[in-house]
């Protein structure tokens, strides 16, 4: 384990809670009695090594097997408690790690892109998926002087229009915000009205003219960047960067810097 996870380094990956929970459950069992001569127990997952190459537990110092995490020692799988913890608990490493900068990434092509482009730490790198507004909390609140926040246009898109937690089931792209900025990029009014036709924020770009596509993205950046500036009372630098699907950059703009 690496430091900033609050459990010495060197022992089972463990929790304070859970393993809490494990001796209370332990010390109740019928016929169990500690006090003259103690009990070796023993904690396995079934198929824990291959489970754990599914997670970021490496990334966190965690090998040999997956990791028994958390604060309350209960988990339910693919929920927000869940997910959120996990981006706390990789901020707490990366903190303790020495970082001062990290990288948001919305997933793990938008964090392979960002790896290929910029060379940090490991532990600068952490996948936050759509629980932006958490996330730039966390780093705020943690002390950290700056966030790079890296997507592509669907979700730089829904930052800019200050939606803060980009799933789907919470927000939808605003085609009309996108228009009323590419208008403002000088894109001619009767391509605004073509592209107010579009459904998606990809199609949207994809169907820019060349010309303007840089100056929009950069635009759109920018505003996304503020937006998650604000969010957290100006406590941070932020800088928002887009990508293509195959990880060229379109676009970057900073705010606080």
């Amino acid at each position: 384990i690496k430091p900033g996870l609050g459990i010495t380094v060197g022992i089972a990956a463990i929790n304070t809670v859970p393993r809490r929970m494990i001796i209370q459950s332990v010390k109740e069992a019928p016929g169990v009695q500690l006090e003259s001569s103690g009990m070796q127990v023993t904690i396995s997952v079934p198929r824990g090594k291959e489970l754990a190459k599914r997670t970021l537990n490496r990334r966190l110092g965690i090998v040999g097997g997956i990791s028994i995490l958390g604060t309350s020692g209960v988990v339910i799988p693919y929920s927000v408690e869940a997910y959120t913890a996990s981006i706390s608990q990789a901020l707490d490493i990366a903190v303790a790690s020495g970082c001062r900068k990290v990288i948001l990434t919305t997933g793990r092509r938008s964090e392979k892109f960002a790896q290929g482009e910029l060379t940090l730490p490991e532990e600068s790198f952490i996948q936050i998926g759509d629980f932006v507004g958490h996330a730039i909390e966390e780093c705020a609140r943690k002390g950290l002087a700056k966030v790079v926040i890296w997507g592509m246009v669907g979700k730089l898109s829904k930052l800019a229009a200050a939606h803060f937690y980009t799933n789907v089931s919470d927000s939808t792209v605003d085609i009309s915000f996108l228009a009323e900025l590419a208008a403002s990029c000088g894109v001619p009014d009767e391509k605004i009205n073509e592209l107010r036709g579009t459904g998606t924020a990809n199609h949207f770009r994809r169907m820019l003219p060349d010309v303007y596509t840089r100056d929009f993205c950069n635009r759109l950046c920018l505003l996304a960047a503020t937006k998650c500036r604000g969010k957290v009372d100006d406590r941070l630098a932020v800088e928002c960067i887009m990508t293509d699907p195959k990880g060229a950059i379109l676009g970057r703009a900073s705010a606080g810097e």
